[in-house]
């Protein structure tokens, strides 16, 4: 995943997204035998895009504040789902 593709998943406006386009998180499935980056990789390729997905019917768009990382962001949303 380069960076231009993260910026244009984060570019997604949920105003405008078509919903069908959209992963359900509450449909992954995530092998909790998987450990850091690789559980991370696998997240990303089922969800298609992290920044913007849906929770049953309910549009996300996830950002991320400064002063944390992408990459610790992305670890909590894993371990959470």
């Amino acid at each position: 995943m380069s960076l231009l593709n993260l910026d244009e998943m984060r570019a997604v406006d949920i105003r405008t997204v078509n919903p069908e386009s959209l992963v359900d998180i509450t449909q992954i499935h995530i092998d909790e035998n998987l450990e850091g980056e690789k559980r991370a990789e696998e997240f990303i390729r089922q969800v298609k895009n992290p920044y913007c997905f849906k929770v049953g019917k309910m549009i996300v768009k996830s950002s991320y504040s400064e002063g944390s990382t992408l990459t610790e962001r992305f670890q909590e949303l894993v371990l959470a789902v």
